[in-house]
């Protein structure tokens, strides 16, 4: 991109800045004491970038145009000179008939997509009376027991209007059934759902724990999702490959891209395995990252995961179709970073985090309320942040242009940087064997471990500044704050709902649905159709995924992977 004789005098030029202009400076006034290292990879950052640091760059080879191959720029031409990103809060609030209040307020706020939360039991397929659910009903987000809890959701929300995103993994496949059941009703063709199921259960196994059945047949229920959608559901994103909560865990960004990248090769190869077309689920699957708080190593991390997916698509899996080979993604920002400490500051945290995914080029965004290092967020906290969405679109510039961070020298140099690294560790990935085996020999849990490890010695020694944490502290007046709660009466709620369903539902049908489905599980039926059958029946979430266990068993922590 450079002429070399123009290199040369650069470079000239910038000893002589160091030794005339630039070193007195530090001779006299000194800098700063703390090292100057990118955020969570530790790389020295030099103190001013030239085109020496992209003098290895190609245009065409590495950047590119929006909208084109290797899609560094942005998988769209017009990015949000067409439309604004998604505007997906997260939103799960106890019960069924909460959770549509809050929808309906953020639609009516402005928000553009659905996000929507599960607690825990429903994210592990326990119905809201087994004993393992009791004290956790409604508390990480809402409850979904049957049809009939999906339906009260979505009440006079058309499905045609709105995409919906939800984070649910091990019974993915359910919900997303149960959400085929609602359009079906509303009579919403199903080539016109739109939405995003999260349905990544390897990083489940590295960092969540919210899986069920052991990893074969978990991988089985995937290629059976995408099979299904790409055949019916062709507008729906089969899988959110996410490397968030890897970053959550502790994971540098270079991991974070390494780690997702991975698993996302693991779910191709498995996928391919099973006959499927890479150029027909490929444009399906999309991607889900954090956005922390250094906003130029972020944007850095998200070009260079496009430009690595295109790679990886076309050289590896030999994709041809354009649209298999974009990397479209999700962002969330770091719930990690927020703070019980004066939790005013975590509204700037989130703004900054918010503006290195725009600046990134993210498809769709969810910006955490201030509160929700304490608990669910009030309504008051999820519309100051849907408007932080609101004023970066509108107010701020950022969205007028394609890429505005390209060509400058140090994020084109750091781009270049991370996917250096994340292949390299990728390469290791690969010969450990692949992703399944690194996770099963713990070597991807210990890799973030070691990390998270040395980034909490650094806090607790000082050497990292945690705003409110370990400087520029203040005496709270201890307060209790306004904080969102689940009351135990909604539990109870939830559990008389559940008994109503099942007095009323035909029983009959539900046994006939649920062995139907367990004799497709035993003979290797995609499990799509079946499950769908039995939610419409009105089978409980808890007894199909019981129903695919009495087949497939339980993964038991410390098996082999």
């Amino acid at each position: 991109m450079f002429d070399p004789d123009d290199l040369a005098a650069i470079r000239e030029s910038r000893e002589a800045w160091e030794a005339e202009t630039r070193g007195p400076t530090v001779d006299r006034f000194g800098e700063r004491e703390e090292e100057f290292l990118t955020d969570t990879g530790g790389q020295p950052v030099q103190p001013v970038y030239t085109p020496n640091d992209v003098a290895g760059l190609n245009y065409g080879e590495d950047l590119g145009f929006p909208g084109e191959d290797p899609y560094t720029r942005g998988v769209y031409s017009t990015m949000y000179r067409g439309r604004p990103w998604t505007m997906r809060q997260y939103a799960g609030m106890g019960t069924a008939s909460e959770t549509n209040e809050r929808f309906n307020y953020l639609l009516d706020e402005g928000q553009t997509g659905l996000s929507m939360a599960f607690d825990l039991p429903t994210q592990m397929g326990y119905d809201s009376d087994a004993g393992m659910a009791a004290g956790e009903v409604g508390k990480a987000g809402v409850a979904i027991d049957s049809l009939r809890d999906m339906e009260t959701v979505f009440e006079g929300i058309p499905l045609d209007e709105v995409s919906t995103s939800m984070t649910i993994n091990a019974p993915a496949a359910v919900l997303l059934a149960m959400y085929i059941a609602i359009g079906d009703r509303q009579g919403v063709p199903r080539e016109e759902l739109r939405g995003t199921i999260q349905n990544d259960v390897l990083k489940e196994y590295i960092a969540r724990n919210t899986y069920i059945y052991p990893p074969e047949p978990s991988m089985r229920i995937i290629t059976d999702i995408f099979e299904f959608c790409a055949a019916e559901v062709p507008r729906f994103n089969t899988i959110s490959i996410s490397g968030y909560h890897v970053r959550e865990a502790g994971a540098t960004a270079a991991q974070e891209i390494a780690f997702t990248l991975a698993d996302g090769i693991e779910y191709v190869e498995t996928a391919r395995e099973a006959g499927l077309d890479v150029d027909e689920f490929g444009p399906q699957l999309s991607f889900f990252f954090a956005a922390h708080n250094n906003v130029l190593e972020e944007v850095a991390k998200f070009r260079a995961a496009r430009r690595m997916w295109a790679a990886i698509m076309e050289e590896r899996f030999g994709a041809e179709s354009e649209a298999a080979k974009q990397l479209k993604f999700h962002t969330q920002t770091a719930g990690s970073t927020l703070t019980a400490q004066q939790v005013e500051n975590n509204v700037v945290r989130v703004a900054y985090q918010a503006l290195a995914a725009v600046l990134g080029g993210t498809q769709s965004l969810h910006t955490n309320g201030k509160d929700e290092a304490l608990s669910l967020p009030t309504e008051q906290s999820v519309r100051t942040a849907l408007r932080t969405q609101q004023i970066l679109a509108h107010e701020s510039g950022v969205a007028d242009t394609a890429d505005p961070l390209g060509g400058s020298y140090y994020v084109e140099s750091l781009t270049d940087d991370l996917a250096d690294e994340a292949f390299g560790i990728i390469e290791e990935i690969d010969d450990r064997g692949g992703m399944r085996r690194a996770i099963e020999s713990q070597w991807v849990q210990r890799q973030i471990q070691d990390v998270a490890f040395e980034r909490q010695r650094e806090v607790e020694e000082g050497e990292r500044v945690i705003v409110g944490v370990n400087e520029f502290t203040v005496e709270e007046d201890g307060q209790a704050a306004d904080i969102e709660e689940v009351a135990e009466e909604q539990e109870r709620r939830q559990v008389e709902r559940l008994e109503s369903v099942r007095e009323e539902r035909d029983d009959e049908a539900v046994e006939a649905a649920l062995a139907a489905l367990g004799e497709a599980a035993a003979r290797e039926e995609n499990l799509m159709p079946y499950i769908v059958d039995a939610v419409k029946a009105c089978a409980t979430t808890g007894e199909i995924c019981d129903a695919l266990r009495d087949v497939f068993g339980e993964y038991q922590p410390g098996a082999a992977l």
